[in-house]
């Protein structure tokens, strides 16, 4: 039977791939399935610089186009932040884009996609999440602090809270 009229010519079959090694994914994710430690840095030094300036992720998605949802990904480091993308970023969040993988920890930089794609990482890395200057009620805190105008009132905040706080 001959070809209908506008339909596509056979094309030979493609060769296969070359397959992956051991099921290794290509794109940084880790064996377990979970993000790679430096996409979740990334999105830790978004959320971040974001809270400092007291902007809400609906407002950051607003300014990039995108939903909070999306923003939400980003920085969990559920989805990967690309270079355009980190471009936006940077300039919205008023920062350089090396701001974004300043502070990465060694175990973090050991488990970079190529690293991945090696095999040399196969299980998440236990990326220490105990800083208090990543905590929201310490950025919080911080903004609060320099929103007051006056230097003697931000004095007194100061020595206040040191009076607080536990001896070491």
């Amino acid at each position: 039977m001959p070809p209908r009229k506008g339909s596509k010519p056979a094309t030979a079959p493609k060769p296969p791939k070359e397959a992956k090694k051991a099921g290794r994914s290509t794109r940084g994710r880790l064996d377990d399935g979970s993000a790679n430690p430096i996409d979740v840095h990334v999105g830790a030094r978004i959320r971040l610089r974001r809270t400092l300036l007291g902007l809400s992720q609906e407002k950051l998605g607003e300014c990039l186009g995108l939903t909070f949802q999306q923003v939400q990904k980003y920085e969990r480091g559920a989805n990967r932040v690309g270079a355009s993308r980190l471009f936006d970023l940077s300039r919205v969040l008023d920062v350089r884009v090396g701001y974004f993988f300043e502070e990465v920890s060694a175990s973090a930089q050991s488990a970079s996609p190529v690293e991945v794609i090696r095999g040399n990482v196969t299980k998440s890395v236990d990326v220490p999440d105990d800083d208090p200057m990543a905590k929201r009620e310490t950025l919080e805190l911080v903004r609060a602090y320099f929103s007051i105008s006056d230097p003697k009132v931000r004095d007194q905040v100061l020595a206040l809270a040191k009076s607080l706080a536990a001896p070491k």
